[in-house]
């Protein structure tokens, strides 16, 4: 997967489109990610001890990954991958080549 939680990025299509947020949560299997402050849903909630009243509450909903983008140096960008002499491999941004460090 091309991102990783605690990484900048930036909504490419939806209801959201040209938001941006860090990720809170990824799930790979279901190639989902959570932005912060993007995507927000409405759910209503029954009465508990740390909510009494119950209500509505909003929160952050899950997006397809392929909907975002990799913010860096204030730009979106597509991630590649370059290996390294010895054996290992970094991420790098298409844009300008530079290693991307989450």
């Amino acid at each position: 997967m091309h991102v990783k939680k605690g990484m900048i990025v930036k909504v490419i299509s939806g209801n959201n489109k040209g938001m941006e947020g860090k990720i809170l949560y990824v799930s790979t299997q279901k190639q989902r990610v959570i932005v912060e402050g993007v995507n927000f849903m409405k759910k209503a909630t029954r009465p508990s001890q740390e909510n009494p009243a119950g209500g509505i509450v909003e929160k952050e909903a899950s997006i397809h990954v392929s909907n975002v983008m990799v913010v860096h140096d204030g730009q979106a960008t597509r991630i590649g991958y370059k290996k390294l002499e010895d054996g290992s491999k970094i991420r790098i941004s298409k844009k300008t080549n530079q290693e991307i460090e989450v």
